[in-house]
């Protein structure tokens, strides 16, 4: 934190229920609230953190999938035909692996280092919805949790330098009738729901409880199979361990699960991205435990978060214990989903240093503009964010902090959450709360700033439990001046 900054301590009763209406505030008071200005010097940070950042670059080599046996029909499968132009591209010193125009069918890509996986801007890869061409197993993370499982659509496995680029399009085909369905019985549900023989619906939650159980108790990775069976979804892209990576122009569309999920990477750039999906979890970009992420002028309209920032996942999470850290996220236009900028709920192995700017969201269906979802058994530390220049149209929730997310207080690893400055956050149309801010009340959230911020048609109530040290310069509610005066118990 800045040392130049002027501290206004008030020593207030430990209740901490913060009421907003809509023509202003009532409050129980909170505890050492003051007022803090933002430092100018944080964003110094995150433009060290892009400097930072390697860009892999590739020799000037192509290798047409075509010349390696692919054909473009959009039936034949050419899985064979793009393994061996990488192999060869990688074998070679690296270079570009090319897509041309035209439309073709495959099952799992693996990339090697040194390949830039390019897109023609009329070619598409078309990917198979058979399970079987995503065996042999590998090893994966699913909603945080190590397995071995499917292998995700494009993977790489502790590569270096590699890249998928071009303005073609990355066709997942997951809709009502595949890859969705393994979701099972949802309160959004509008997948078909598939039987076996005996009637009983097939579907993910058998087996998803049963890999958290095995990751509680220790079992070893190599022996948490879940693939036959299971209908654990695989992610689209997920290189793993991996080092400078590329995610440029393309379309990403119609994912089984969340479309890019970099695990454990080091620089890491996604840029000019369309995330367009709507089908369950079907999160647009989730670095997880990764370090130096740039993520920037992605458009994002998608079933679940946009971006959701995650570090694995309970005594897992804790096991590898490598935290999310040295994003930034700027130029980003959200449309639809769960959030915008999420953080959590995987949040285990905790997040620092984030930075979000100059962004845009707007949807009727958008959830949450900003959100930190953890609770007592994820528990996670969270600190170091910065969020400024965001315009959003139409959300239902603008900020939400929530320890209370899925489980609950069931755990005995409270989360802690501090240091969160929000900056000209600007939301046009709050179809419910502008504040959700939800601690606990012996582990609160704290140091919470907001400046400049302005909530306008604000639908209901806000709440604002268990936060220290929460501070608003020149925020409005409902185009009315919002002081931290408001917030003191009449």
């Amino acid at each position: 934190m800045n040392n130049q900054r002027r501290y206004f301590l008030k020593a207030l009763a430990s209740s901490t229920l913060v009421t907003a209406t809509l023509m202003g505030c009532q409050s129980a008071p909170l505890l050492n609230v003051f007022e803090a200005p933002i430092s100018a010097d944080d964003w110094q940070m995150a433009e060290q953190i892009k400097a930072n950042i390697v860009v892999p670059t590739f020799p000037a080599k192509q290798f047409n999938i075509k010349d390696f046996g692919a054909k473009e029909n959009g039936q034949y499968d050419c899985t064979q035909a793009i393994k061996g132009a990488i192999e060869a591209c990688h074998a070679q010193g690296g270079g570009q692996v090319y897509i041309p125009n035209g439309t073709y069918l495959t099952g799992a890509i693996h990339l090697l280092s040194n390949v830039n996986l390019h897109l023609a801007d009329k070619g598409i890869l078309s990917f198979s919805t058979d399970p079987n061409h995503y065996l042999p197993e590998v090893f994966t993370r699913w909603e945080g949790l190590e397995m071995m499982g499917y292998s995700p659509l494009i993977y790489a496995y502790e590569q270096e330098n590699i890249a998928i680029t071009g303005k073609g399009t990355l066709q997942g085909n997951g809709d009502n009738q595949t890859w969705w369905p393994w979701k099972g019985p949802h309160k959004e549900g509008h997948w078909d729901l598939i039987k076996d023989s005996q009637g009983k619906v097939l579907h993910q939650r058998e087996a998803r409880d049963q890999l958290m159980v095995d990751a509680e108790a220790g079992v070893p990775v190599s022996e948490r199979i879940y693939s036959t069976g299971a209908y654990l979804r695989p992610p689209f892209i997920q290189p793993y361990k991996c080092k400078n990576i590329l995610i440029q122009g393309v379309t990403i569309k119609n994912s089984p699960f969340w479309l890019v999920n970099p695990v454990l990477c080091q620089s890491v750039t996604v840029d000019k991205v369309n995330f367009s999906s709507h089908g369950p979890n079907s999160d647009g970009c989730d670095p997880e435990s990764c370090d130096h992420v740039h993520i920037k002028n992605c458009v994002f309209d998608t079933g679940d978060d946009c971006i959701a920032i995650k570090s694995g996942r309970n005594a897992d999470g804790r096991r590898v214990g490598v935290p999310s850290q040295n994003i930034v996220i700027e130029n980003c236009h959200m449309k639809e989903g769960h959030g915008g900028v999420v953080i959590g709920s995987e949040i285990s192995g905790g997040v620092n240093n984030v930075f979000v700017q100059n962004c845009t969201m707007d949807s009727p269906h958008l959830e949450r503009a900003i959100r930190i979802k953890t609770n007592s058994v994820r528990g996670g530390l969270i600190e170091h964010i910065r969020i400024r220049n965001v315009d959003v149209g139409t959300v239902k929730n603008a900020v939400v902090i929530n320890f209370y997310y899925e489980e609950g207080d069931a755990g005995q690893f409270d989360p802690t959450v501090r240091d969160i400055q929000i900056e000209n956050l600007h939301c046009k149309n709050v179809l419910s709360k502008a504040f959700y801010l939800n601690g606990f009340e012996r582990a609160p959230i704290n140091d919470i700033h907001f400046k400049n911020c302005h909530f306008d048609q604000v639908g209901s109530q806000s709440i604002v439990a268990h936060v220290n040290n929460m501070s608003l310069d020149n925020v409005t509610l409902n185009k009315q001046p919002l002081t931290m005066a408001q917030l003191q118990q009449s």
